[in-house]
């Protein structure tokens, strides 16, 4: 059993970055009050135009904690948000919070048999959703535990006049009208909102012990499941995020938060990093290049986490030279391995800092990142947050591997959750004593900088040939014509497997598949060369912008038991 790991990479930390950090044992929420109480006419948010200073906040937060409890929510119950990024995401999360309730983030792209899974599966009793997505809400109800619907639009917190256009503008984008019928279980959030008492809720809790939150990972090797962080994870996570990024300066600071709230990655180092910290939070719905552009400019954005297809998309746009980004300070990039070009281009561009990190669900998310004004290595992950520890387990032994070899990542700190949702079983099979095994490859150097090869279940086996898609990744994206690429490991009667790349050109550019060919048998191994390629406009992507690699495999899947088809009818 490994018990004790070398911190060799403490001696690469910036000497502002403490090794340990003393965390206040407080609930998450509470940081709302103290932010109140510190900045209360500071605008803790700004919406497509409106602002909302940190005393509004927290008190439409109390409202709709009182409110909630005049439902009957107790501790422990769970409250699901169903929200594009907006201001009634953060009053329903931090008011959920503030009785007790377990908060369940819920993608508003899910179809009905990932939601009805998801509602099922936490018990929820509440739900907080868009008025576009009620209908889904409406028809997996009855076969829940759903006692309320709390029904919200974008236009209820937009500015006026933006607020008596907006339905017009949704009629055409969407082609729906939504027609609800409300009751005394189907709420509309602004009376129900206003209609609530200002008072301090006082509920007993443990922040250590108590959840704050059901995460439901991507469910890519079965049924999601729910990821039970407590208040303690989530907010000793959001302190290390704070002493990361040193070089801001509590109460002034202006983040964009595009990535969405319901990813625990854009909860953290956006909504709850703003808030413990004081900063102005401008919220987007939606990540579009040009919106992105002009927000950064008009408002000087000094920090942007985000996901590497959000910045290749920068990067890429004709017109980003027209503006001013010189604001920008620091953008933490997270959820898919970061092209090293990509980075390069984006820090000539704004003359900020953008570092990759590594983290999961499980981890709240952050474990591991590359000092943003420290050392940082080509290909490198970077190292151990302040109280975290990584380790490569060998595959073989099972014990630590040597320096340089390859083996599974596990992560030990006190940001790695409590376990999954009413599945000890599942719980049991990720950890190895308190380490938690993150099922991605990967190595460490002498100087204690991580390296990610891959997630253990990407990895190709073809003609007997270990191939990690992410090596070939970064050779494609050093290719000047290539704006995004991801290799997934086809069905190959042969080999077992070949390898198949799918790519997006820049625009204006063009590739053939021979050209690739020899391109890649310059920087790759021959048995690493891709033996497909498909050219797409565009990839399928989660909301964060990572790419569903899954959905490509099941195409290609597919594709292939069709041709057999085909052919045995024949």
């Amino acid at each position: 059993m490994l018990t004790t790991v070398d911190k060799i990479w403490l001696d690469n930390y910036p000497e502002e970055v403490p090794h340990s950090i003393d965390y206040d044992e407080r609930c998450l929420h509470d940081y709302l009050k103290l932010s109140t109480d510190k900045y209360p006419n500071n605008n803790a948010l700004h919406f497509l135009g409106k602002d909302i200073t940190y005393k509004e906040l927290y008190t439409e937060a109390k409202q709709f904690a009182n409110q909630l409890q005049t439902l009957g929510v107790k501790k422990g119950d769970r409250v699901a948000i169903m929200l594009a990024n907006c201001p009634q995401g953060v009053i329903s999360y931090y008011g959920a919070l503030m009785i007790g309730a377990i908060v369940v983030q819920t993608n508003p792209l899910y179809v009905e048999r990932e939601l009805e899974h998801q509602l099922v599966d936490s018990g929820a009793k509440v739900i907080v959703c868009l008025d576009l997505v009620f209908p889904r809400v409406e028809k997996v109800r009855s076969k829940t535990s759903l006692e309320h619907v709390i029904v919200t639009s974008i236009k209820d917190y937009l500015p006026f006049p933006k607020n008596l256009l907006y339905p017009f503008v949704q009629k055409k984008t969407s082609g729906m009208k939504i027609d609800i019928v409300y009751s005394d279980r189907t709420l509309a959030f602004k009376p129900f909102l206003k209609a609530g008492k200002t008072d301090e809720v006082q509920v007993g809790m443990d922040p250590v012990e108590d959840l704050a939150l059901l995460q439901y990972t991507g469910g890519t090797t079965g049924p999601a499941k729910g990821v039970m962080l407590t208040h303690q994870n989530l907010v000793v996570n959001t302190a290390q995020c704070i002493h990361w990024t040193y070089k801001t300066t509590p109460g002034q600071e202006k983040g964009l938060a595009v990535l969405p709230f319901f990813h625990v990655y854009g909860m953290t180092v956006s909504m709850n990093l703003g808030v413990m910290n004081g900063y102005t939070t401008v919220i987007l719905p939606k990540f579009e290049p040009k919106e992105v552009l002009k927000t950064i400019e008009k408002h000087k954005i000094t920090l942007f986490p985000g996901a590497p297809t959000m910045y290749v998309a920068l990067v890429n746009d004709p017109n980003i030279t027209d503006h001013d980004l010189s604001s920008i300070k620091a953008c933490l990039s997270g959820a898919a391995p970061l092209p090293q070009e990509v980075q390069s281009k984006f820090e000539k561009l704004t003359g900020g800092k953008l570092v990759e990190g590594y983290g999961l669900t499980e981890t709240s998310p952050v474990a591991i990142a590359t000092p943003i004004w420290g050392k940082r290595k080509v290909g490198s992950v970077g190292v151990p947050w302040p109280d975290t520890e990584a380790a490569i387990i060998s595959p073989e032994t099972g014990e630590q591997a040597e320096i340089g070899e390859v083996g599974e990542m596990a992560i030990r700190g006190p940001q790695v959750m409590k376990g999954y949702w009413n599945r000890p079983e599942e719980t049991a099979k990720v950890f190895l004593g308190d380490w938690f095994l993150t099922g991605d490859m990967g190595y460490m150097d002498e100087e204690g900088y991580f390296y990610i090869v891959d997630r253990k279940k990407d990895l190709i086996i073809a003609g007997g040939f270990n191939i990690y898609p992410r090596e070939i990744e970064e050779v494609l994206y050093e290719h000047d014509a290539i704006q995004e690429a991801v290799v997934i490991g086809a069905p190959d009667e042969y080999r077992g497997e070949t390898v198949k790349a799918f790519l997006v050109l820049k625009e204006g550019k063009s590739l053939t598949e021979k050209e690739l060919d020899q391109y890649c048998r310059k920087h790759l191994a021959a048995y690493k060369v891709p033996r497909l390629y498909e050219f797409r406009d565009e990839l399928p992507k989660t909301l964060v912008g990572k790419i569903l690699r899954r959905v490509l495999l099941e195409e290609e899947k597919q594709k292939i038991a069709e041709a057999e088809k085909v052919s045995n009818d024949s």
